[in-house]
């Protein structure tokens, strides 16, 4: 997926310009793009950090097992305590016996953690910034379908011929397209409030509706 595959490269603070396609990739216009979101310089390590804690925070953390304290079986010594020849024993639920308790086994867990706003800004930014590096963002103009129909969502994806996986960035009304890609595999509509770092790392191409661009630079900038 190439997900760190981060180019360094310092960018002009001049506006970046990119070509507004329509649904069958032909350039109707163009826009400018926040320097200060879409070509920041690259940090790597920030945006692994983003992507550990968006991780971590999706583990369950149900796993767990069960002391000498909670196994079943009686406290009664089994045997003597000397002259049997076998080894000491007190519990048939000490660890070392079968079916007996486990010694540091794990317990549910949170592993979510946070880090400060500042950082998780700069870590999308360097995201946003490397799709446009590698040029795997997109500004279409509009991509409405007439029923909430996968069938029509996956053709109309389709004829962008942006490979395999697409991220939708759409506006939070266009409940139709929300509907129709939630059963298409490799794609995933959100919102501008909800666009992740670890989304925009995740898929291959990153696709922004025009309508939307303004919205996502008032967040990220």
């Amino acid at each position: 997926m190439g997900m760190w595959l981060f180019e360094r490269q310092k960018r002009s603070r001049c506006m970046a310009i990119v070509d507004v396609i329509d649904s069958t990739k032909k350039a109707v216009g163009s826009i400018n793009l926040n320097d200060g979101v879409f070509g920041v310089s690259i940090n790597e390590p920030l945006v692994h950090s983003v992507v550990v804690m968006q991780r971590a925070s999706l583990r369950q953390g149900t796993a767990s097992t069960k002391g000498r304290g909670e196994v079943s079986g009686t406290g009664k010594k089994p045997w003597k305590q000397k002259g049997s020849g076998r080894a000491r024993a007190g519990s048939n639920r000490s660890p070392v016996w079968r079916h007996g308790g486990i010694v540091f086994g794990p317990r549910p867990r949170g592993y979510d953690f946070s880090i400060p706003k500042k950082m998780y800004r700069g870590a999308m930014q360097s995201a946003l910034s490397s799709k446009q590096v590698a040029g795997e963002l997109s500004v279409i103009n509009e991509l409405n379908i007439s029923e909430p129909k996968t069938k029509q969502a996956a053709t109309a994806i389709a004829g962008l011929g942006l490979g395999r996986s697409v991220l939708l960035v759409v506006g939070e009304d266009n409940t139709a397209l929300f509907r129709a890609v939630r059963n298409l595999r490799n794609v995933r509509a959100v919102s501008p409030h909800e666009l992740t770092v670890y989304d925009v790392l995740r898929y291959g191409s990153l696709v922004i509706l025009q309508d939307q661009v303004e919205k996502v630079n008032e967040l990220w900038a």
